[in-house]
């Protein structure tokens, strides 16, 4: 079983929920105490061993780009007021990783992101996918879990979260037979079903691997359901063709910092781990209590 070493990151949306805050910035660089979202999520990847990090872009999407690159000028300025501590923080940015940009030119869904980063994957290699709204609070990082599952099974896996049983018509949710430590056999992928219909509470909460079968499914596809190409429409295909898809209940928080609420949420509960305004921040919480 190949070691999954790349992991692609498509982020190429327009962030409309975060308007207008997002008209000239993308959502993924919004912050979260002291870091932007997506950088929490490229050091996620990194400590579950991602050498390689592929970011599929769009429009507007360059304050990306330059956050993971090197900054001669900040650097050098940093060095000429002797904040090396500063300095430290600024250079482990761009060697989290090896760093590749491409760009999704018209959005034609996330199948079809994927679709514009296969050229830098081997026709043999796995690979995790993350979108940028999957902040977790969790004891052990979500994308590690997800890589387990994999080992264990080495077919494709779709990382999962509960949710509210009012709230499934919100999201995809699967229809899975339950194998234990969290780990199911996907039967089916319903998308936004009406509550009290959907198969389960399990949401699909944007962190996969995909095999290579995915690729190739993805490279055959002219449009789905939705008319985009879609990676979960590429799932539905491969399960009609009996191939096996798994899905890991990812233990922890999900943080969905696509939504208002809980990216105040994930501030709040990020901030409460920052030994530098910790204290202030329980105080403040009391004194809104009163």
């Amino acid at each position: 079983m190949s070691k999954i070493k790349k992991a692609i990151f498509p982020v190429a949306g327009f962030g409309t929920r975060f308007l207008p805050a997002t008209k000239a910035q993308p959502k993924e660089m919004l912050m979260v105490v002291d870091k932007p979202v997506i950088q929490y999520l490229v050091e996620e990847v990194v400590r579950a061993g991602i050498e390689e990090i592929i970011f599929v872009t769009g429009r507007g999407k360059r304050a990306i780009e330059d956050h993971f690159d090197y900054s001669f000028e900040l650097e050098n300025t940093l060095v000429e007021h002797n904040k090396l501590d500063l300095l430290k923080k600024v250079r482990e940015i761009s060697t989290l990783a090896k760093f590749s940009y491409v760009r999704q030119p018209i959005p034609l869904g996330d199948g079809h992101a994927l679709q514009c980063a296969s050229h830098l994957v081997d026709d043999d290699e796995p690979i995790l996918v993350m979108f940028g709204d999957t902040l977790f609070d969790a004891p052990v990082p979500p994308v590690r879990q997800i890589i387990e599952t994999y080992e264990k099974y080495g077919d494709s896996v779709v990382g999962v979260s509960e949710v509210d049983p009012k709230e499934v018509d919100k999201f995809g949710v699967i229809d899975g037979l339950d194998l234990g430590d969290g780990n199911y056999e996907v039967k089916s992928f319903v998308e936004k079903p009406k509550v009290g219909q959907a198969p389960s509470n399990l949401a699909a909460v944007g962190i996969y691997v995909i095999t290579p079968e995915v690729f190739k499914v993805l490279g055959k596809m002219q449009s789905g359901k939705s008319g985009e190409i879609r990676l979960a429409d590429a799932f539905d295909l491969m399960l009609e063709d009996k191939r096996p898809i798994y899905a890991k209940k990812i233990e922890g928080e999900w943080l969905d910092t696509g939504n208002k609420f809980n990216f105040i949420k994930a501030t709040l509960k990020f901030g409460l781990k920052d030994k530098e305004i910790e204290k202030d921040l329980r105080k403040l919480i009391k004194e809104l209590n009163q």
